[in-house]
């Protein structure tokens, strides 16, 4: 299975700026990336994953959409913009074969050529091109820390207007719709330490400016 050292050494061999962030909690989805850094839902992308069976020839393939935490996408949009004729929230089993990431806390990089990946464009509006954003890395303990221009790169996500966006009211109740046959995440305290990075620390920023990747 895909991991945070994974996730690292492919970004070190494109010399991509980014922090492997130690979570002070764990997390079973990403959804819960907000309350475990202190951070704002722009800020933290989840990858929901969903399966679809093509439109002429019956063929079956998984696709990705990157949004902010705690938002479910209207599958409609999705289903026309990868040109499916079903599509659904994939199963848990079926996430964790494809994508070799741990469902629920699938990272927008290093998935499969065929995968087709999606972002909403108003993740993209909301955050700067050089503002730091977390994603999963496929382990409960720890998060992605890259600049928001570096992951569209990286990632080849194509943006796609998500204007009916479902905020969900809690974390629990947007993992329960995207996974109904796994479990809900634990909820996570209020309070947080100081992240650490991982698996190379790095010395601690004070609060007043906004955390940045560590070069490698």
């Amino acid at each position: 299975m895909k991991d945070a050292l994974t996730i690292h050494r492919a970004l070190l061999d494109r010399e991509t700026p980014h922090q492997i962030v130690r979570l002070p909690v764990a997390i079973t989805h990403a959804d819960e990336l907000p309350r475990a850094l202190g951070l704002p839902a722009r800020r933290c992308l989840v990858t929901r994953v969903y399966a679809c069976n093509d439109v002429h020839r019956e063929r079956r393939f998984l696709t990705g959409v990157v949004v902010a935490a705690g938002t479910l996408p209207p599958t409609e949009v999705v289903r026309h913009a990868v040109g499916a004729r079903l599509i659904r929230p994939a199963r848990p089993d079926l996430v964790n074969a494809v994508t070799e990431y741990a469902a629920g806390l699938v990272c927008p990089l290093l998935l499969p050529e065929a995968m087709p990946l999606l972002i909403d464009q108003s993740v993209v509006d909301a955050n700067p091109l050089d503002e730091v954003v977390y994603t999963a890395t496929g382990e409960p303990s720890t998060a992605l820390a890259i600049r928001s221009l570096d992951l569209y790169t990286v990632s080849g996500a194509k943006p796609v207007a998500l204007p009916s966006a479902q905020t969900g009211a809690a974390s629990t109740s947007v993992y329960a719709s995207a996974y109904p046959s796994a479990s809900p995440p634990a909820p996570a305290p209020a309070k947080r330490p100081a992240p650490t990075s991982h698996p190379a620390p790095t010395t601690a920023e004070p609060r007043s400016r906004r955390p940045e990747p560590h070069r490698t």
